[in-house]
């Protein structure tokens, strides 16, 4: 699990410093790659070789929005939808912190390689996902 403490100003002009969360299990990392025609790994290649800048931002957008989500108090569960079926990813996409992170991810290559190594189980190596910052 990452926490990721973004600053930004919101839409009254306030300056807000925050921690949002972001993690990625097992389970979703292999919906993710299965998921994926010839996997996610060969995906990835191909964006780097062709330099596919709109494949590349989908990505980073994809891979915030399915990795937010909220710490539950006790620490067992990772919360990404809410009781009614609400994704919490959708509340966060509408917020200027989403902007920062997207623009810090889509521009700096060492901010999206931790990002991807942050929100991956500590067990498993870095996915293909980290190049694609290089493009």
């Amino acid at each position: 699990m990452l926490k990721k403490t973004i600053a930004y100003t919101d839409y009254d002009g306030n300056e807000r410093k925050e921690d949002f969360y972001f993690n990625l299990t097992k389970a979703e990392l292999v919906e993710l790659d299965m998921g994926t025609t010839g996997g996610l790994e060969k995906m990835i290649q191909k964006i780097i070789e062709t330099k596919d800048q709109p494949r590349i931002m989908e990505l980073f957008k994809k891979i915030i929005l399915l990795a937010y989500g909220e710490k539950s108090a006790d620490g067992r569960r990772f919360v990404k939808i809410d009781k009614d079926g609400h994704k919490l990813a959708d509340d966060f996409a509408q917020t200027e912190a989403y902007s920062e992170l997207f623009m810090e991810l889509a521009t700096n290559d060492n901010a999206a390689s931790a990002f991807v190594n942050g929100i991956i189980p500590a067990n498993l190596n870095a996915p293909a996902i980290a190049p694609v910052a290089n493009v």
